[in-house]
């Protein structure tokens, strides 16, 4: 269970970044075939991002789930942003930004609503409080079901929880990096927020 609001998925993910940048060359077929092998297997939870491929990655994930939508919990990213030629420009959270991310994100996906809609990197110069504003109201409309943040401190946390609840962080952590247990893990307790 991620958050307080009911949101349930398997417990182990599928991340399916690689599946089209990063890591060497994608293969559709296979990768296709390794979203049906992972629900077989019991994994609903895929995750994906607009920024991926530039949009490429959640096509395949569109394709992937056609026809079993309602078996999988679809969780996708805004706010990186690219160039054309595939150079990372920035990072916006913007409250127009935000609404018309989720329009293409949607439309890519080929869905009515995005599971859990995750802000990629926050905004620096966006305050976090108009960004989860923007989100909240996506919520509203149905367009998404709940809300994540990603990489954000504890103080933005807090600050966006107060906006709307948030249901998930997604932050690295591993043996290598421990930084998150100082407060970020405290305040995801705290709040009632699944990593």
């Amino acid at each position: 269970t991620l958050g307080t609001g009911g949101l349930e998925v398997s417990a182990m993910g599928l991340g399916c970044m690689g599946m089209s940048e990063f890591y060497g060359q994608g293969d559709e077929k296979e990768s296709v075939a390794t979203i049906h092998r992972a629900l077989n297997l019991g994994i609903n939870f895929l995750d994906t991002a607009d920024m991926y491929g530039r949009g490429k990655n959640e096509e395949l994930v569109g394709r992937a789930i056609k026809g079993k939508r309602d078996q999988f919990v679809v969780a996708t990213k805004f706010a990186v942003l690219r160039s054309d030629d595939g150079n990372f420009t920035g990072v916006s959270g913007k409250p127009d930004y935000v609404r018309s991310a989720c329009e293409a994100s949607l439309k890519r996906l080929g869905i009515d609503t995005i599971d859990l809609y995750y802000q990629h990197r926050v905004d620096p110069e966006t305050p976090i409080e108009d960004t989860v504003g923007a989100m909240a109201r996506l919520v509203e409309e149905g367009k998404v079901r709940f809300l994540g943040l990603s990489e954000a401190s504890a103080n933005t946390i807090g600050r966006a929880a107060g906006v709307h609840p948030i249901a998930a962080l997604q932050s690295e952590y591993s043996l290598w990096s421990r930084a998150i247990e100082d407060s970020i893990i405290p305040t995801c307790r705290k709040l009632g927020i699944g990593l």
